[in-house]
């Protein structure tokens, strides 16, 4: 698989675990997946630059690193990615956050736009587009194509669980773009859910059916 990274910690693994059970509340399948998101975090972040600066402490000068380079911006695909914001905002609580709103109509399968709005300087920012599940991919590959029609050229795409096909679309239609999940499934079924998967995350995020 090109350009994919599945995050194979121990605390991530076992927090997917209790996510993709049926009886995971939705509380606790909330906290879980902010957990989750927040723990992804650091990996997805990881080659991000450093500059060197001076720092006074109480009792002398520290040359110290701080980052450097572009600056971040979270675009989450409404509904289910809201559900990854905050865990992410607490490890880059300066990002700013966009929201591409789409949905996938039932019939096609096809991604839907009905709602965009994004941060004024996108163009200047390191986007991490956030889907916790990458099913048929059709819908983060729209997402992607949109942000880049807007300027912007520096993208990632940050989901829990991924599909086989859904990989597959994002590194056929956007090459450039790295991939990190927390687990690849093999298949979808007739509905393009992903199998096993964890069901439909807006709905157990938000109590709804």
């Amino acid at each position: 698989m090109n350009n994919v990274f599945v995050m194979d910690h121990p605390l991530i693994q076992h927090k997917i675990s209790l996510l993709r059970d049926k009886n995971t509340q939705t509380k606790e399948f909330r906290e879980l997946v902010s957990e989750i998101s927040m723990l992804m975090g650091f990996e997805v972040t990881r080659n991000m630059p450093l500059k060197e600066v001076e720092i006074e402490t109480p009792v002398g000068v520290a040359r110290t690193k701080v980052i450097s380079g572009k600056k971040l911006g979270i675009v989450p695909i409404l509904r289910a990615g809201l559900g990854m914001v905050d865990g992410m905002l607490k490890l880059l609580p300066m990002a700013k956050v966009g929201h591409i709103g789409l949905y996938r109509d039932p019939e096609t399968l096809q991604p839907v736009e009905y709602y965009c709005k994004l941060p004024c300087d996108i163009v200047e920012r390191e986007i991490v587009v956030l889907d916790p599940m990458l099913a048929t991919g059709g819908s983060a590959s729209a997402a992607i194509k949109y942000l880049k029609e807007k300027g912007v050229t520096s993208i990632k795409l940050m989901c829990l669980i991924a599909s086989l096909d859904g990989i597959k679309k994002i590194n056929d239609e956007h090459p450039d773009v790295l991939i990190y999940c927390a687990a690849v499934d093999d298949k979808l079924n007739e509905h393009g859910y992903i199998l096993p998967g964890l069901g439909d995350a807006g709905d157990r995020l938000f109590g709804t059916k």
